[in-house]
Order: structure tokens, then sequence, then C-alpha cells
């Protein structure tokens, strides 16, 4: 239903697949065979083993746009919407059209996956980020071992936008200092290849020290006043 989601919204989900070799493929109905030979014939029947319901889709294709207006218009989350159309012990015809349609993309989406490995490097790469960032939350939220402790839903709320304040500081800290690094390369006269700025993270946090006392100056603004560059070590 993910799958489906997304492309009703004009994106793509990507996400890491892990044993592609148990993932269960699907193609339309009436395509049975022309894969080319006997032998490409059996093996690709074996291959795509599922069916698509096509006249389910078609039918409920106006229902699956004005799902996916509600969601780009900001009317329903689409974890509510998710968790209601599965919360059925009956499965409603919009749900299994969604979920039809679900395994279309994502059987396109498996086989570009398992054919462009350059995709399969981006997906790693982006999911790595999105890790490194859990990592520094994690680094941040020390107290109480990392648990929520608040009853009330406004203080649980207010704890998190506070992590998330606190998570943004040190990334904004690490971006400016990662251009200040790069402008001093530059001026030094070191070649500065893009391809590999976007391997840059500014979310390490072995440099802060998150115990103490937070304290924030806004009268000035940020980069007026910046720590010395440390020198570069030398292999």
């Amino acid at each position: 239903m993910v799958f489906a989601l997304f492309s009703a919204l004009g994106l793509r989900f990507s996400p890491r697949i892990r044993d592609v070799a148990n993932q269960r493929l699907f193609r339309m109905e009436g395509v049975s065979g022309g894969f080319g030979g006997e032998r490409d014939d059996a093996s690709a029947r074996s291959l795509f083993a599922g069916r698509i319901n096509e006249k389910l889709i078609l039918k409920h294709w106006d229902d699956i746009l004005r799902v996916a207006s509600s969601l780009k218009l900001g009317w329903v989350t689409s974890s509510l919407l998710v968790s209601r159309l599965q919360a059925r012990p009956r499965k409603s015809s919009l749900t299994r059209a969604l979920q039809e349609y679900g395994r279309l993309r994502k059987t396109v989406f498996l086989l570009k996956y398992m054919e462009d490995v350059d995709l399969r490097k981006r997906i790693n790469r982006q999911l790595n980020k999105g890790e490194e960032l859990h990592a520094l939350r994690s680094f941040l939220f020390f107290a109480n071992e990392g648990n929520v402790r608040k009853r009330q839903p406004e203080e649980q709320t207010e704890q998190a936008l506070c992590l998330n304040l606190l998570a943004d500081a040190v990334i904004a800290w690490n971006t400016v200092y990662y251009q200040r690094i790069l402008d001093q390369l530059t001026q030094e006269g070191h070649p500065i290849d893009e391809e590999d700025l976007v391997h840059l993270s500014p979310t390490r946090y072995g440099h802060i020290n998150p115990y103490g006392r937070y304290r924030f100056e806004l009268d000035g603004a940020p980069g007026e006043e910046l720590r010395p560059l440390r020198p570069a070590k030398t292999l």
C-alpha cells in the first residue's frame, strides 16, 4: 500500500530491500508468455508467480486519485489513512485496489533495484544518512537512558521539539564549519570534487560535548565568531 500511495502522489518509494530473492513478483492479467523461448517462458512464469487484478485498479483509479489529493492537501495524514484502511476486518474494495496497485509498483521497483547497481548505492547512502541522524539524536538524548518519562502529551511534544532543536543546532554548526573548511581548501589550491561532497554528513558528533548547560546567544549573526580550524593531520 505504501508503494501505491507514493506513486499516486507522484513520488517514488525507494526502500532498501533485504532478501530480494524471497520477494514475490507480479505480472498483469493476460501476460502469460512472450518472454522468448519455452525455457525463458517457464523461468519467467516461475519468477512472476503472482497476478495483478488490473480491472480492480482501473475501477477504483478515480478513488485512488481522490485519496492522493486528500494526502496532498493535508486533509488526512498518511499514517491515519493506512491504519484505518488496514484496521477493517473485511478489506474494502478501495483497500484491495491500493494493494493491487502497490504490488505493481513494487514489482517495477524490484526489477530496477536488481538491475541498477547505482540505484542500490544511492538508496544505501541515503539510508545511512538517516541512520546517522538517529545516532545523533540518541547521542543527545542521554537523559533517562533515552526514555520519555513525561506523562502529558504537551510535555512529550515539548521534549521532542527540544531534541530536534539541539540536533538542528549541531547540524547547523557542522555545516558552517564544513563550508569554512572547503573555502580554506580552495584558497590553498586543493581541488574540490563536487561528487565527493555528497558523502559529507553534518550529523557528526564526536567533537560535541552533550553535558553541561546550553547557552543560546541570539544577538549576533551565526558565523561572526568562529573558532580557528584545527591543523590538518598528516598521514
